[in-house]
């Protein structure tokens, strides 16, 4: 199908709210093809290892799994709806298959700002999820709370140690400020890097899956947390090799050594911006 374009309405809608739905970017024929991607022997061992099948499963670094991922990573009919949220040169910043199990009350997803987990030098970072699946309330759809993205960077902490969750209920105990996202197969959803979201238990009995990308515009530099192997691609544009820096505090999510998470760096190994897909010599080409 064509590629999309947002209308000013849509952008303001972002910028107001720090979310928006698009639906009907992927065909029918396209969702097909994701599906059995997912379906494969490799993803599904890596799900299995996972207990995709009694909690919610990230899947991380989807796009070195299939080609049919980077290439959805890469598509414009996506692209074409980031460029005038954060600008024509664009990276990625990670990618994931998201799963919901189909066992009923499980894959609860606490409320989160992404920011929180990796901070950059700026907030034009945002995620665009790919439903493989209707997202219902039913299913466990991400709920955001509106205007959220305009609080800054909220506590995640919990005794100076990073805790996965914010810590600041009163946003989303104002059930007036909290919407349901439910872009059906094959539309997408766009939010930015600040907006405080997480989701509630799948009730539906079966599965619901997304293929999520964050991408950053290519001036926001991360400062900790983990470098994925597809961390840095360009998806767009071109590499402008300058840092953007908004004013404001930002608190580093501190890891506790005792972790199981913990990557053996406090901060992250954030220091070098490009995983191991990204050819260093972008940098060297006019």
């Amino acid at each position: 199908m064509d590629n999309l374009s947002l209308t000013v309405e849509q952008i303001e809608e972002f910028n107001e709210q720090g979310f928006l739905v698009v639906d009907d970017v992927f065909s029918m024929e396209e969702v097909e093809a994701l599906r059995r991607a997912t379906e494969s022997e490799a993803i599904m061992e890596r799900l299995n290892q996972g207990g995709h099948a009694t909690k919610a499963v990230h899947l991380l670094e989807i796009t070195t799994l299939d080609p049919i991922f980077l290439n959805l990573a890469r598509d414009p009919k996506i692209l074409d709806l980031l460029v005038p949220l954060i600008g024509p040169n664009i990276q990625l910043q990670h990618s994931k298959l998201a799963t919901k199990p189909p066992t009923k009350g499980k894959g609860t997803f606490a409320w989160h700002q992404d920011l929180a987990f990796f901070p950059h030098t700026n907030s034009s970072v945002l995620a665009v999820m790919v439903m493989l699946d209707d997202a219902t309330p039913e299913n466990g759809c991400m709920q955001m709370v509106r205007g959220s993205h305009k609080l800054g960077y909220l506590n995640h902490s919990v005794d100076g140690f990073f805790t996965a969750e914010c810590q600041e209920s009163r946003y989303w105990e104002d059930e007036s400020r909290v919407a349901q996202i439910t872009p059906k197969t094959g539309g997408i959803s766009i939010h930015n890097g600040l907006t405080l979201h997480g989701s509630p238990a799948n009730l539906s009995g079966k599965p619901r899956r997304g293929i999520v990308f964050e991408y950053r515009a290519d001036d926001a530099y991360q400062i900790s947390d983990t470098i994925w192997k597809d961390t840095g691609l360009l998806m767009c544009g071109r590499r402008g090799e300058v840092v953007r820096c908004e004013p404001g505090l930002i608190r580093l999510p501190k890891q506790d050594p005792e972790s199981e998470f913990y990557t053996g760096h406090v901060f992250g190994g954030a220091f070098n911006q490009n995983g191991e897909l990204v050819d260093e010599a972008d940098y060297y080409r006019d």
